[in-house]
């Protein structure tokens, strides 16, 4: 039987460790202009259907 501290979702593990890091040089984006940028970007190809078809 293996042992039982060697076994377990070891990916889970990294995914932690990477998440733990903080990246100092990375993209910041607020999470209200993401959803702004989505919804205006439904809107923009909803309004372009329409004209267009």
């Amino acid at each position: 039987m293996p042992d039982s501290k060697r076994t377990g979702f070891h990916s889970a593990a990294g995914l932690i460790q990477y998440y733990d890091m903080e990246e100092s040089r990375s993209l910041k984006i607020d999470p209200y202009a993401v959803l702004i940028m989505g919804i205006g970007a439904a809107v923009l190809v909803e309004i372009l259907n329409w004209k267009f078809i």
